[in-house]
Formats: C-alpha cells, structure tokens, sequence
C-alpha cells in the first residue's frame, strides 16, 4: 500500500526524500519498471524538476500517475541574511508554518551547509538557544533533501565556476537528528547517492548530543560520518549542561561509539564536538579529564568557543583559555581543532539558530519568562 512521507496530513507523496530503493518498491507497486528509478531521481536532483511534466524522457503514463499521487515540494524560502565573513543563513518554512535556519558556511574551496533536521528542539541543552525555542515537529526527509536542493540552486550564481558549491553536509542545525531517524536516515542516503547529490560519506556528518538508541540504529543503517556533542568531560558536568546525558551517560555513549567507529573503518574517526564555556568547562583540570576519558577512543576534536544569545549567563572563553586548553590535548596526542567562529554578526553561529517555533512544550514560555527576570 502506497503511504505518504509526509507528517502533517498530506496525501502526497514527498518525492525528494525518497531513497532508491523506496523508488523502486514505488514503481514497482505503480506497475511500472525499477529502471525508471534513475530517471527520476537525475530529474528530481540534478536538473532541479518543480513538476513531473518536464520529466521528457519518462512515458506521459507515468508522469500522469506520478502527479496524482506525488509532489515535488521544498521548504519556502522566508529570509536570507548574509554575514560580513561570508556565511549566509536562510529562514526556511516548515509544513508546519513554522520557521527553521539552514546556514552555509564557505571556506576555500570547501563548502558546508549546515542543515536542521527539526524545528526547534527537544533536548533544551543549557548553551544552545534552538532548545530554548522548545519542539514543534520533525521535518520529513524532503525537507530535509529540499534544504540542499534550495541551497545549491542559491548559490550557484555567486560561485559560477564551481561545479558543486555545496562540499560539506553536516545535520548540526536545529534539533537532534537522531530523534527523527524514520527522515534522516532517508535524507542522508539521498545526498550520498550517485543518483542524489552524490556527496562522500567523509562529508556527510550526523551530530548527535547523545541519543544511544539512534547510534545503534545507526550502526546497522549508514555509514556517515558522527559527530557527537559531548561538551564535558565528567558525567556530573554533562548533566547540566546536557540533560539527555541523565538518561544516557558517558561511559553507555562512548561504548556505543565505539562500535559505530569499528563499522567506519580504520581511516576514519568520530569527531568529538566541544564547545568551551567561560569558567563552566574550560579549565586545566576539565582538559586532564577529557585527555583520560578519551584514551584508547579514535576521535578528532573540535574545539568551539560558545556562541552568546540573548538571555544567557554563560560566557566566550578568553582566547588564552582556548588555546591552553588545545595546547594540552595536542600534547596528548589528539588531533584538535579550534573551530573559527563564522557568521555570529547574523545570529548564524553554532548554537545561535533559533528560526520561529510554534513550541508545544511551553519551553520557550518558561525562557521567555525568565529572560525577562519575571520567573
């Protein structure tokens, strides 16, 4: 029985987030030939098709069926704001009628687009403004495949010499993908394919803050590359300043790491995100905790000084601080990086996204409350 993709009561088919083997099983319930698969994703993906009747090369029997049950649909397109650095954030509108970012951050030759696999967020870690605006809804996997498709089309004019602009996928926009794995994996599988944007697993990233059940799911659906968002190096920290590590520790998290790096191969390794907090968990001993806790586990580093946002008490760690807290990793050995902030005079900076959500968990009434010193 063919059943819509979508979540918010349409009857169509979402068409861009279909994987190629969802095409087939799709044709092949149409009545029509697996062979068409390649046709129609090359229309859908890499000629940018808004409607099945430029689809030439597919028979009109099959475009009349594709029409009555499917769509080609991408998020809207609400806002654009372009930083003095480069980077670019749009506002994008959900199914939902709420509104979420996608930033594109260019360097050289290498371009990340920074997509968001939910509006808002449910998992409120203390530094991150998204978890403030609460959760309203999972984007589907088109709109997840559709936040790359509008970026590409964007971009192209500005960057003319470039047959890709787009380099780098990273779902580390708003929400956390791992709770909403029936799209993302979908999604990912498209932008890795040939047949979609034809992007390297290398460059394909999945960020989580810890989800243990997605990993493992994980593990037995893609080979992407993980990003895991750990942000302390002792369990009592984590818990304050990211609430899923109750339910979820570190040593659980790392174990299940571990067994999703054994899947990447020997080549390649986790990244383990750090923002750095002033005076929370960017002290001497933090990084003697981390260097111990992270023995014997492959990983590359990433640094990133915090980003403010209106109504935070945290603080950006001095420059100082940054670089002594690198200088004792790489002493250890790890591979760390500071990662350069980009885009914060437009709001578009890690942690900084918050778009516009219709929040179901009274979160941001709470926020907004306390922000206002009346809590």
């Amino acid at each position: 029985m063919i059943e819509s993709s979508h979540q918010q009561g349409s009857l169509r088919l979402d068409l861009l987030g279909y994987t190629r083997d969802q095409f087939e099983s799709l044709l092949l319930e149409l009545g029509e030939k697996p062979y068409r698969t390649p046709q129609i994703m090359k229309w859908l993906h890499h000629r940018d098709a808004v409607d099945f009747s430029q689809m030439t090369d597919i028979s009109k029997p099959l475009r009349t069926k594709l029409a009555a049950i499917a769509e080609i649909h991408e998020p809207e397109v609400a806002d654009e704001k372009r930083s003095t650095d480069g980077t670019r954030k749009w506002l994008m509108k959900a199914r939902s009628g709420s509104l979420f970012e996608m930033v594109f951050i260019p360097e050289g030759a290498r371009g990340t687009l920074c997509v968001s696999s939910q509006v808002g967020c449910a998992l409120d870690c203390s530094f991150c403004a998204t978890g403030k605006q609460g959760f309203n809804s999972n984007l589907t996997a088109g709109e997840i495949v559709g936040q790359l498709r509008v970026a590409q089309r964007l971009l192209a004019p500005d960057y003319p010499d470039r047959q890709r602009v787009v380099t780098n996928v990273v779902l580390m926009g708003m929400g956390e993908p791992l709770l909403n794995l029936d799209n993302v994996i979908p999604a990912v599988a498209v932008m890795m394919d040939d047949l979609g944007y034809g992007i390297s697993k290398r460059k394909v990233t999945i960020s989580t803050a810890g989800v243990v059940p997605g990993i493992q799911r994980l593990c037995e659906t893609t080979d992407a590359s993980l990003a895991i968002s750990l942000h302390a190096p002792n369990d009592e920290l984590r818990n304050e300043l990211v609430p899923i590590n109750r339910k979820y520790p570190i040593a659980e998290l790392l174990a299940i790491c571990r067994q999703y790096a054994n899947n990447l191969g020997e080549k390649r390794t986790i990244t383990v995100e750090y923002i750095l907090i002033d005076k929370v968990n960017d002290q001497a001993e933090h990084a003697l905790q981390l260097i111990e806790l992270l023995r014997d586990f492959p990983c590359k580093i990433n640094l990133i000084p915090f980003n403010p946002f209106p109504g935070t008490t945290y603080k950006t760690p001095k420059r100082q601080a940054v670089r002594a807290f690198q200088d004792k990793l790489v002493d250890a050995g790890y591979a760390t990086m500071v990662r350069t902030t980009r885009g914060q005079d437009i709001q578009a900076a890690c942690g900084q996204l918050v778009g516009e959500v219709a929040d179901r968990t009274r979160r941001q009434e709470r926020y907004q409350r306390i922000t206002a010193g009346v809590a």
